[in-house]
């Protein structure tokens, strides 16, 4: 008799798993063509006692499906497991975190930990604990405070090439380039934090024009350079500080050390993942990928899934005492940006409703893309308005229904 995994396979009971049998795990089964799989109400439980099973740090999984590299991710990224008691910690962990939605991002550190506020958060970052800046792929991204030095240090180089026909057609040679970060350091020095506006003023006045994209460009060229980065808010407004007067004991890595070092960052907090995933999210080549791989992977897993080699971190969660679990996760969180391959947690149905699972903020349930979700704010409340594409459970409508709640007890304010 045959019964379905999830994600569709079928299995049929044979003999387990030496290792499982001593540990008293469930048993594995073994698929239609002899791959190992497990009954799909345990699957998670044998999955970890199947790892052990196999020797060194490689695991040879052809029946893995979405729904187990889904649940993987879930817990790799600390959204089943929301242990961190500090807000560096999260991101820190990550490596990166992309932060160009300000207000998600907040939440999407806040989702990693078990009891967050959005206003502790920002005051990490008003304290330079997490440092707001463009480390990579051209936009907003979240750093913590000891790795803001090394990763733009290492990134540099590819972001100067990558902007150097803006550079041209915006008529910003090294001269002006240099001149503006010098006009940047002298208008912040102190401690002090400006707008975007008034860093605009005090280049103007001394015949910078920031007409057009000018000023945008030259903004991220200082950031690149490590010599600006985000301040504390100003009400609403955002801010610019120097660098070093955030962060002013800087952590420095020699180029290889620091490759080696996102690898294991991205490939333990991401996995499973590709290298092409990593390349990706990182903007570094893939000779680096595979260099820093050659560097770290005797400290992670590695699974083939149909015929696809994934890396990840070598430690296997235990399965969640109460599924089903719900998330609302913000747009561009690292569940789903941090990927060019989305398909094990986005039907290729929604991809549009969803704005490829990336653009829109998205209802996760048991790690797969269901829905989205918007917020609006009233006066001392906030209303989350959810659009399902499939019907859910009772229970996972319970789930839901607490993820909403902890979104409300993060910002303060009642949801309705």
């Amino acid at each position: 008799m045959y019964r379905r995994l999830p994600g569709g396979q079928r299995f049929a009971s044979t003999s387990a798993c030496p290792s499982a049998q001593r540990s008293g795990r469930p048993a594995l089964s073994r698929l239609e063509g002899g791959a190992t799989s497990v009954p799909p109400d345990r699957w998670w439980n044998a999955f970890t006692s199947k790892a052990a099973c196999f020797q060194a740090n490689v695991l040879y999984s052809s029946i893995m499906t979405n729904a187990h590299i889904a649940h993987q991710r879930l817990f790799h990224q600390h959204l089943a497991l929301p242990n961190f008691q500090k807000p560096g910690d999260v991101v820190a962990w990550f490596g990166a975190v992309q932060a160009q939605d300000y207000l998600g991002a907040l939440w999407a550190v806040g989702l990693r930990m078990p009891d967050a506020s959005e206003a502790a958060i920002e005051q990490a970052i008003a304290a330079g604990v997490i440092v707001r800046t463009h480390p990579m792929r051209g936009t907003w991204h979240f750093v913590a405070a000891a790795d803001i030095h090394w990763l733009l240090a290492l990134m540099a180089p590819r972001n100067i090439a990558r902007n150097a026909a803006w550079y041209r057609q915006l008529e910003l040679d090294d001269a002006t380039l240099a001149a503006s970060s010098a006009v940047f350091a002298r208008a912040l020095q102190g401690g002090k934090q400006l707008t975007r506006r008034e860093l605009a003023a005090a280049l103007e006045q001394t015949g910078i024009s920031t007409a057009g994209l000018r000023l945008t460009f030259l903004l991220s060229r200082a950031e690149i350079e490590g010599i600006i980065c985000s301040g504390a808010r100003r009400g609403k407004q955002f801010t610019y500080a120097l660098l070093d007067e955030m962060v002013p004991a800087p952590r420095t890595l020699a180029r290889e050390e620091a490759v080696a070092e996102l690898v294991r960052r991205y490939f333990t907090s991401h996995g499973p993942a590709t290298v092409q995933d990593f390349v990706w999210w990182s903007s570094l080549t893939t000779a680096d990928a595979r260099a820093g791989l050659d560097v770290v992977k005797s400290h992670l897993t590695r699974q083939v899934i149909d015929g696809q080699t994934y890396w990840l971190a070598p430690s296997t969660p235990a399965a969640p005492a109460d599924p089903p679990t719900a998330y609302l996760l913000p747009p561009y969180d690292e569940y789903t940006v941090a990927y060019t391959d989305r398909s094990a947690v986005l039907d290729p149905a929604y991809a549009e409703q969803t704005r490829n699972g990336i653009f829109s903020p998205i209802i996760v349930v048991d790690g797969q893309i269901v829905g989205v979700w918007s917020r609006a704010f009233k006066k001392n409340a906030v209303v989350i308005t959810t659009n399902r594409f499939i019907p859910l459970s009772e229970v996972q409508e319970q789930a839901l229904a607490a993820a909403r709640n902890r979104y409300s007890r993060f910002i303060g304010l009642p949801a309705e």
